[in-house]
């Protein structure tokens, strides 16, 4: 019913408006529509209060559309009386956003459901699909397992929050990983070592230094086995290494552990050139170019000397899988830091290569 107004005449007593009882049966007709609309039809509900601001309905029944100002994360459009960024708002078109403290923390859109923080289900609570309810089920202890296969898309990345792609998936299966593998069944492609000691080392037959020789320190230490090598012309020692599989064929380094019986600082110069032969090759080859590496001495006999990682050294031929390759380290007494009248013992050799495979399958 519309709203019924009083018929008052143009002018008092002017006797155009309505009669007392037209005017009454107005009045009771219009309160008779707000008593029903806002109680029994005799009395108004006990949820229904008013200020001069707001109304309020105690438990209201909504039959119709109830419209809403779009609002915002700071001032959701519905919210709790005394709490104003906490509630519902409307993000967009087509959106509906949950907001606490004045942050979005889910909104959601035709297809997407957009979560600000963290998810929590039950202890071994389970996330599914309507196919698959318990696709993946997750204990208390925080241990997640899948019912099925993870399948991420073609160099798609697996990580944290801080390095998203710590872990690549290539289309072809290949697994990339940004950091270290901190793990003791995992072997991670890289740098790796071989060390040969002297007492691997043959003298060469042609310009050889002396023979293996056993040097007690003191009764009961450790003695030293060391080839030891003149400062007044080049000498040489050989040795020889079946790389593994995992090698990739490429350049190697080397760092050489020596000592001397001088207690002085005078430098010595080490070189190390190798050559790489294949089955069915011959062994009568040149060796490839000589690295040099320059160390000190320390200033007290039989002190462990240390030299730094050589520079790459190139190993001839073409090396490939089970090869061997031959290696010559030699004393350079014509290198200017190589100035010790002594003898440079040599105690061993350490050789750094690289692999592109985990293991030698």
């Amino acid at each position: 019913m519309a709203k019924q107004v009083i018929g008052i005449g143009t002018s008092a007593n002017d006797g155009t408006g309505d009669t007392i009882r037209a005017g009454g049966d107005k009045i009771n007709d219009n309160f008779d529509e707000i008593y029903t609309l806002l109680g029994t039809g005799t009395a108004l509900t006990s949820g229904l209060s008013a200020t001069s601001s707001v109304v309020t309905l105690a438990g209201p029944t909504v039959t119709g559309v109830a419209s809403f100002a779009a609002g915002s994360a700071s001032a959701p459009s519905i919210t709790k009386t005394g709490d104003a960024n906490t509630g519902i708002y409307f993000s967009a078109a087509d959106e509906v956003a949950f907001t606490t403290g004045g942050t979005q923390r889910l909104k959601l859109d035709n297809s997407t459901a957009t979560f600000a923080g963290n998810i929590l289900i039950p202890n071994a609570g389970t996330i599914g699909s309507a196919s698959s309810t318990s696709a993946m089920t997750i204990a208390s202890t925080g241990i997640v397992t899948f019912a099925d296969d993870i399948i991420i898309k073609d160099s798609g990345t697996i990580g944290s929050l801080t390095t998203p792609g710590a872990i690549t998936i290539a289309a072809n299966g290949d697994v990339t990983f940004s950091g270290a593998i901190l793990s003791p069944s995992l072997r991670e492609q890289g740098k790796d070592t071989i060390w040969v000691p002297a007492v691997a080392m043959r003298p060469t037959v042609s310009n050889g230094c002396a023979s293996i020789t056993d040097i007690e320190t003191t009764a009961g230490n450790p003695d030293l086995q060391v080839l030891d090598f003149d400062a007044t012309a080049d000498e040489h020692a050989q040795f020889q290494i079946a790389f593994p599989k995992s090698w990739n064929e490429g350049t190697i380094t080397f760092q050489v552990y020596w000592t001397t019986t001088a207690a002085d600082t005078d430098g010595v110069a080490w070189g190390l050139q190798g050559v790489a032969v294949s089955d069915n090759d011959t062994i009568d080859v040149a060796y490839g170019t000589a690295v040099v590496v320059t160390d000190d001495a320390l200033g007290a006999a039989e002190d462990l000397c240390v030299s730094a990682e050589s520079s790459a050294v190139t190993i001839a031929g073409t090396p490939a899988v089970n090869d061997i390759c031959y290696f010559r380290i030699f004393r350079d007494v014509s290198d200017a830091n190589d100035d010790m009248t002594e003898d440079a013992r040599l105690i061993g050799v350490r050789i750094f290569f690289t692999t592109d495979a985990a293991n030698d399958a």
